[in-house]
């Protein structure tokens, strides 16, 4: 008898686990709901770059990497920093200046090249034989590497693992339904003392204003696509801790490093009323 009541004890236990942890899942899904059918077409990354329409691009280091460099580095020199949807962003010069490697994953090719003009930067330019269509372009200068390709289709058997990531308008740019994909990825990519610095944004996505962005091209060739999935709101996406924990918490350890007021008078055109800019520090479980 006594160890039916133990055992009771402990199924009690694992329902109310259970419970829980689905009105958490319940709760992240109310959270996500207004954005959650949002879709960004790959060509239409590509358009924004060929129309100058880049205003996430900061043209210096960003304030959260810097203040939190000395953590992400944990007294590592040489570190192989991994930068997901990298665009031209210059703090991959910033890092491979103080001697640490730099690969990046990027969709357009005009962004690419841009990075390496703008630094004045030599370059070569090669087939990714893994990806078909991909190119890789590599510094003759600096250990920076930056692949031209779709992220999904770059993995570890092409890039290898990294002792760093600096994510800095990469979650909060993919589709919100791709996120689990996109997580799946990046724990692949993480090496085993790798380092993950996330920045992430919290709003009301139910005050960010729809903005169609997809072009009439682009609903011609994707049939798929609607005019209501055109015009939610994002990216920026907004994205909860509480998925952040979802989606890393199961293979990793994350700490909430930074919390900032971010709005500007340009977030309030968009019919915000706060922006808070969090940024995560997420390393693998030891085993």
């Amino acid at each position: 008898m006594r160890g039916s009541g133990v055992l009771l004890k402990v199924l009690g236990l694992v329902l109310c686990q259970a419970a829980a942890s689905s009105r958490a899942q319940a709760n992240i899904t109310s959270m996500l709901a207004p954005q959650a059918n949002r879709v960004m077409v790959l060509g239409e990354w590509e358009e924004r770059w060929q129309e100058n329409r880049i205003g996430f691009h900061q043209p210096v280091v960003h304030k959260m990497l810097e203040s939190n460099i000395d953590k992400v580095l944990a007294g590592r020199t040489g570190v192989r920093f991994f930068f997901p949807l990298c665009g031209k962003a210059v703090d991959m010069k910033w890092l491979a200046d103080q001697g640490h490697s730099v690969v990046g994953v990027e969709i357009s090719e005009m962004a690419v090249k841009q990075f390496f003009e703008e630094n004045n930067m030599t370059y070569s330019e090669e087939p990714v034989p893994a990806i078909p269509g991909a190119k890789v372009f590599k510094s003759s200068e600096k250990n920076i590497s930056l692949y031209q390709c779709d992220l999904y289709n770059f993995s570890s058997s092409i890039g290898g693992q990294f002792g760093a990531i600096w994510d800095r308008g990469s979650l909060v740019a993919i589709n919100p339904k791709d996120r689990e994909k996109y997580a799946a990825l990046i724990i692949s990519l993480m090496a085993k003392d790798c380092r993950y610095l996330l920045d992430t944004l919290l709003y009301n996505p139910e005050l960010y204003p729809g903005k169609c962005r997809v072009t009439h091209t682009q609903f011609s060739v994707n049939k798929k696509l609607s005019q209501t999935d055109a015009c939610l709101s994002g990216p920026p996406f907004f994205v909860p801790d509480a998925q952040v924990q979802s989606l890393f918490g199961k293979s990793c350890d994350i700490e909430l490093l930074q919390s900032v007021d971010a709005l500007t008078d340009r977030h309030r055109g968009w019919g915000l009323d706060f922006l808070t800019e969090n940024v995560h520090l997420i390393t693998p479980k030891s085993v």
